[in-house]
Formats: C-alpha cells, structure tokens, sequence
C-alpha cells in the first residue's frame, strides 16, 4: 500500500500564511506541520511509500520533505499546470506511479486523528472517510450513500448525504477503474473538475463504502478561521493520556504492536505489574519489578512508567485519569471479565474509554510462553523462589500435590475476588497422599526413590515451589543426603516431624504410640 497526497493547489484563501510556502506546510502545533503529521501518522501505520504532487514552491516542498528524515520513500510529480487545473490533473500527472499498489489518498491540507487513519485503514472494503454526525457543509465533500455504498461524491449534494472528507483507502482493483476515468477526463481537455466527477460515473464498478468516523477529527484547512479550529483540536489531542498495564517479563512483536497503536491515541503511560500482583495470579516473576519497569522505560514512545500494586486498575486510574485504557480483547471472558467491567466503571465516571485490540494468538508467542515456563521450573530458578515469596508476602499458601496431575491442579486455581486473584504459591508434596495413591500405608513404606519419582512427575509439568514432607527424616546419616537429592531437584524446602522409630500417621490419635525424638538428637538431623 502506497499514500498519495496532493499538493498542488495554491492555497490562495490563507491569505499570508502561504506567501512564502505551500499549504501543507502550515504549522498546526508547537511540533506539527499540517503535513509533517500526516507523514508520521502514515509512518507509524507502515505505509513506506508516498507519492506526491506538488505545485508552486515544489523545491521548497521537496526539501521540506527530505529535512523530515522519516523512514518513507517520496516520489514527487510536479504539476506543470497548477495554477490553470484542479487536482484531477495532479493525479493524472502522476498515474505511472500509482497503478501496481492499493492507494491511501488524501488531500494535502487535511488533519486527522490517528484512529481516524487506523479505521480507514482496517476497513476491509475501498472506503472514504464520512461522518454521520456532523452537520452537512454548504461548500465541502459530501457522499450520497446508497444500498450502503458511495454512489456519488461532490459539494452539490444533500439528499442521502453524509459529510464527507477527501481521505480513502483505495484497494487496486477499484483504484485502475476510477484512475482509467480520470485519464479519459484529463486526455479530454477536463482537467478542472474535481477527480471525484470522473468516481461518480464508475461508481457502479469502482466500489467505495462509507467508513464513519464520527466526531473524530478529520478535516481540511482552507482559512485562517479552519486553521485556528483545526489547531485547537490538535491540542487537545496532543494532551490525551493513554494508559496500559502489563506483567510481561518480555517483550514480543505482539507486544509492540499493540503499544504502537496505544501511542497514536496519545502519551503512553504504562503500568507494570508488582513482584506481588503477579505472583496472585501466575508463578513469581524470573525478573524483578524494577527491570520490568526499567524494560518499558527504554521503549520509545513511553512518556511514563508507574507500578500498578493490583490487577485491580481502580487505583491506577483514580489517580491518572487517562482518556483511554488500552488492552488486548481477551479479557472479555475468563477470570480477568470482573476486572475488565471494575475497569470500565471508572473510566465512566469522569468520561474515559476503554480501546480493545484483537488479542494475537501468534503460535510463535505460545512457543515463547512455553520457553519462558521452562526456564521458570528449573531446579536451580524454582528452588529460591520460596525464599522470595515469604519475604515478599510474609504469609504463603501451599496446596497438596502428589502427581502430575494434581499438581497441574494446584498451578492452575485461580479465584477472584473483590478484583484481587487468589491462588497457591506452593506445592506440598504429602506422605500421606502419597503413599494413599499408590495403595500403601503412611508408615514410611513408600521409599525415597519412589518418592522422587513424584516430585519428578510433578516438576515436568508445573513451576510452583514445592515443599517435600519428609516424614521423620529417617536416619541422620541418611537424611543429608535426602536433603541433598531434594536440592538437585529444586525443591524448595523439606519439613520433618521430631519421632523415632516407625512413622505411624497423626490421624491415628491416641490409639497409637508416638515416640518423640531428643532434642540434641533431632537438632543434629536438623544441623546435618
């Protein structure tokens, strides 16, 4: 896809503005000129390759455009007859260029916001920019729709008319049949028309639909009075917040993309999840908070990180009132649906909204995850991060796991509540429920080869600590190198229970005997 901009009128109705350069080249901002903004919002959307029509002062453009140093090609056609023809003309000076692309065609003195270009864009059909609430003008664009198509466009109409701005995103097969008529025009000597007469007789064949932008800013200066307008609402658009929150402990294509169309709507503000926050809802974070946030601060177009202490956004939001809240579209269901609706009642509160994005599921970024869980249950990666966790949160959770399976149950319970997750933090790995499973009494019969055959099972499929419940301990010669086994494997710690002799379960009460071991004895054990 290649833009086409055109940029050969004179400019005549701002008066002093354009004595001494084209229109386009009229500031609208402390940063932007009119056209400056229109290249980098094309470049942020990928388009690589502009062609444009130039008029009086071309040199002065050409220039102007090259100064700009945006990652754009430009092939620039001057119009011999600027002065004595309409735009028609410009287009058919510069039809070789514009035959082997579908065509994004704009006119040169026109502002846009960026989500105006990105609807345009997105539309899977040819279509024009229009808005169904705005006022019919006396003396601009307007497109009579019919059977939800363009049938004809000009400033003459008003019957089952829509306002309308010259921004279209052209696909190739309409585009040859609309620039085939306008060949016929120009090579018939009328060239002052505006091109959309040469539309208006195809209209049949070149099929063009509406795109409604609505109230979004899309709109062309042609005086000083638009110029003012125009400018003021560049300004309030320059000052919209947008806001973001992430758990991420990288960053993928996916991810960027996303974080690229957040900054076309304004100043990112990115949150980043807390070491606590996302241990309430997955494993404890390989990368610390502070990298995290140190990550998203180093990416360009991030004005602002914050740390976000919740899944909750109730507090992040109160206190930044952003005007937008952009998120991926799979929180729409699952346990993250109570906080997507918490969010969605605060950005009503003061007039915010929520912005959602098909939520990519690139193979290559489940196959990223997959990596990422791998490394995450390492011996060496998993074994500390209890540690971590009780000087993080003081008070952890542990759930009984003894197989694969059940430990993938414990790994995976979530619940929410009051818009906080709740879930396990760690595995215990019970004697008991591990000796039940294979049919045995809990009098330590299961042997500690079996067992670690357990602790196996459930390391291959899970990240979670894992606590091991190591009876009595056994023998104090033995239980070292238990202890050291344990540590190879990654477990996290071991607790044993201060009796000698056969282990006889708890459960039993009084009806058995238990025999308490010494403390110099069981301090040893502990020692070893």
């Amino acid at each position: 896809m290649k833009a086409l901009i055109l940029n050969s009128g004179l400019g005549s109705r701002m008066g002093v503005i354009t004595n001494e350069h084209p229109k386009c080249m009229t500031e609208i901002s402390y940063k932007n000129t009119i056209l400056s903004r229109q290249l980098s919002i094309l470049a942020s959307f990928g388009i690589e390759e502009v062609v444009m029509t130039t008029g009086y002062y071309d040199k002065v453009l050409v220039d102007y455009c090259e100064a700009l140093h945006l990652p754009l090609r430009f092939t620039f056609v001057n119009n011999p007859l600027y002065d004595k023809t309409n735009y028609i003309y410009s287009i058919y000076c510069a039809k070789e260029a514009l035959k082997d692309d579908d065509i994004i065609l704009m006119h040169g003195d026109l502002v846009f916001e960026s989500r105006v270009m990105e609807a345009v864009i997105d539309n899977e059909h040819s279509c024009m920019a229009v808005s169904s609430t705005q006022p019919l003008p006396e003396k601009d664009f307007k497109a009579v729709i019919k059977d939800g198509k363009i049938e004809k466009v000009g400033i003459e109409f008003f019957d089952n008319a829509m306002a309308a701005q010259p921004l279209y995103k052209i696909l190739k097969e309409d585009w040859l049949v609309w620039l085939q008529n306008i060949e016929k025009f120009c090579e018939s000597d009328n060239r002052k028309v505006y091109a959309e007469n040469a539309f208006n007789e195809v209209s049949d064949k070149c099929k063009i639909y509406p795109c409604d932008v609505k109230n979004m800013l899309c709109a062309e200066i042609d005086t000083p009075e638009d110029l003012e307008v125009v400018s003021k609402k560049v300004a309030e658009i320059n000052e919209r917040t947008v806001y973001m929150c992430f758990s991420t402990e990288y960053i993928h294509s996916g991810h960027m993309a996303i974080i690229n169309k957040a900054r076309r709507l304004g100043r990112l503000i990115v949150g980043v999840l807390s070491d606590e926050a996302i241990s309430s809802f997955k494993r404890y974070p390989l990368i610390p908070y502070e990298e995290r946030k140190a990550l998203f601060e180093n990416l360009a177009g991030v004005e602002r990180v914050v740390e976000q202490k919740t899944l909750s956004y109730k507090d992040n939001l109160e206190a930044l009132r952003p005007d937008y809240v952009v998120h991926g579209n799979d929180w729409c269901e699952g346990f993250q649906k109570p906080i997507r609706q918490e969010v969605c009642e605060v950005l009503a509160e003061y007039g915010g909204k929520l912005v959602e994005y098909h939520y990519s599921n690139n193979p290559m970024y489940k196959e990223l995850d997959a990596n990422h869980r791998a490394e995450a249950s390492m011996p060496d990666v998993r074994r500390g991060r209890l540690r971590k966790l009780i000087n993080m949160k003081g008070l952890v959770t542990a759930m009984e796991a003894h197989s694969g399976i059940t430990g993938l149950i414990v790994e995976n319970t979530k619940v929410l509540q009051d818009g906080k997750t709740y879930q396990f933090d760690a595995m215990w790995v019970s004697s008991l429920c591990d000796s039940t499973a294979k049919g045995k009494p809990d009098i330590e019969l299961v042997d500690m080869t079996s067992r670690f055959r357990t602790i196996d099972d459930i390391m291959e499929v899970t990240t979670k600590p894992i606590i091991f419940d190591g009876d009595t301990g056994g023998l104090t010669e033995h239980f070292v190198y238990t202890v050291r086994s344990l540590e190879r494997m990654g477990v996290s710690m071991v607790i044993i229970e201060d009796k000698t002799g056969l282990k006889k379960n708890s459960l039993f009460g009084t009806e058995v005997k238990q025999t308490q071991a010494s403390i110099p004895d069981f301090c040893e054990k502990i020692s070893q």
